[in-house]
């Protein structure tokens, strides 16, 4: 058996300057035990999945990986608002796995123990939160939404305190980079012209390799960044997805989507549905997303401005222009989302006002926001409560006149629906009552869930409880960190 597992590891990271970063290894645990391994990514990354799937020791820190260089990265971020000198306080990154089609991906183990970033905590994780982030992710990647990916969840065989006593447990994350604002905050901060050149290159060689040689490499790397945070929060419009906690150190350069502390999936519609329980102005509500987004570009904006233009006020001028066309280009982007979540291809004028108004309507009645999209495919009228009014008749009415218009076939929109609107996502009563399961010691309930999420677009039965909405002692109300 080869000792390296099939890890290819490169380590361009800890090249870069070491304001970036501090070398530190993981601590060992007292008896790790896989809880979950993700095979079919194991095979993505050119691992020996077998062999690994009964090693927790090499996802624990208790078996140094051959190749591996550890390090906690640095940043900064605004945390609601508020500028804080951050870092990885219990995240190590061990390396880059260089996978068979030559994509180089960071494998980094969360709640791997202190590390000079830690402040008072103890580096550690419990078992509820890193089952959570394997399952949420693993079902944002199956919605085809950019997103980090979990590798294996290990319980620690200790217990973690937080209000009370939790079993712990390391998490394995995939991530394209753990490249974030806040590293460019935090390099910022460092007033080295030097260093955020060789971060700018470092990141344009990493993800935008195509605009390297811009001739204003600053100005090249926001451009690629803005128009890719646009489709990711695009992305989370569409399936109801609300994110949580998205300071700057939560928004990913590659723009994946990355944390999943306290996320959560709407069940009724609702633009200023709130699950976070940190979250208390509504600062990160769904309908907030795509401006918090615009303002998390502008502080990014900001660490950039000396290096796209020798005078300032011109290099403002620049970002702000940028800036300022995020709105109307991502107003462009959600219409043609909701194009394909209505079946239409064509462009009509009224369609805003058509998806507007399902939307609102939505609201008013507390319609259920996937079920909603998905009994629309077939185009007959929606049945039972909330539906069952002269409001939604009127609007389905309407609808279907504008499919008529439509350059398609009713056979092409019902197609497109099935591929925008997804029959399954991760409820919240679901996750919960899985996690619950799962901290008693059956994971039974969290695999017969992330089987459900695998296939999210495909045809269930309306009675499927996977497709049901909570009843009303199921719903959740709230979502917590849980660091």
């Amino acid at each position: 058996m080869s000792q390296s597992f099939g890890f290819q590891f490169d380590n361009s990271y800890s090249r870069l300057p070491e304001a970036l970063f501090s070398r530190c290894d993981p601590q060992p645990v007292t008896t790790p035990a896989m809880v979950l391994f993700n095979s079919a990514l194991a095979d993505e990354l050119g691992l020996e999945a077998q062999p690994l799937a009964e090693r927790p020791d090499c996802f624990s820190g208790n078996h140094p990986l051959p190749g591996s260089m550890p390090l906690a990265q640095a940043y900064a971020g605004h945390q609601f608002g508020r500028l804080t000198m951050l870092g990885d306080g219990r995240a190590i990154l061990l390396g880059e796995q260089i996978a068979p089609d030559g994509r180089r991906l960071d494998i980094q183990l969360k709640g791997a123990g202190r590390t000079p970033f830690s402040r008072g905590g103890d580096g550690r994780a419990a078992l509820g939160p890193m089952l959570r982030e394997y399952v949420i992710s693993e079902a944002m990647h199956a919605l085809g939404i950019p997103t980090t990916r979990s590798l294996a969840v290990v319980s620690s065989g200790e217990p973690v305190y937080r209000e009370q006593p939790l079993p712990g447990a390391v998490l394995t994350r995939v991530a394209a980079s753990h490249l974030r604002v806040g590293t460019f905050q935090y390099a910022a901060a460092q007033q080295d012209s030097a260093l955020m050149d060789t971060l700018i290159r470092y990141t344009l060689e990493r993800h935008y390799p195509e605009k390297q040689d811009s001739d204003n490499p600053a100005l090249a790397l926001l451009d690629a960044v803005i128009d890719k945070q646009i489709a990711l929060v695009t992305h989370w419009m569409r399936v109801g997805f609300i994110h949580g906690v998205l300071n700057t150190d939560n928004v990913t350069l590659s723009a994946e989507t990355i944390d999943y502390g306290p996320c959560a999936f709407m069940d009724q519609y609702d633009e200023n549905t709130v699950f976070s329980s940190i979250d208390q102005q509504g600062r990160y509500a769904y309908g907030n997303q795509p401006g918090i987004t615009q303002w998390n570009l502008g502080r990014f904006a900001e660490t950039l401005l000396t290096r796209m233009d020798d005078d300032v006020d011109s290099a403002v001028e620049i970002a702000t222009e940028r800036l300022k066309a995020f709105s109307a280009r991502y107003d462009a982007s959600w219409l043609a989302m909701m194009r394909s979540k209505l079946g239409l291809t064509g462009s009509d004028a009224g369609d805003e006002t058509l998806a507007k108004d399902l939307l609102a309507l939505m609201q008013l009645h507390k319609a259920d926001f996937t079920n909603t999209f998905r009994s629309l495919i077939g185009g007959k009228p929606l049945q039972g409560q909330p539906y069952d009014n002269d409001a939604f008749t009127a609007w389905h009415n309407r609808w279907l006149n504008r499919l008529d218009r439509d350059p398609q076939a009713y056979d092409h929109a019902w197609e497109l629906m099935r591929n925008s609107n997804p029959a399954v996502i991760p409820r919240n009563h679901q996750v919960e009552k899985a996690l619950r399961a799962a901290e008693d010691g059956d994971l039974s309930v969290v695999e017969s869930l992330l089987s459900a999420l695998a296939d999210p677009y495909a045809e269930r039965d309306s009675d499927d409880p996977y497709v049901q909405p909570p009843k009303e002692d199921e719903v959740v109300c709230a979502t917590f960190c849980g660091t």
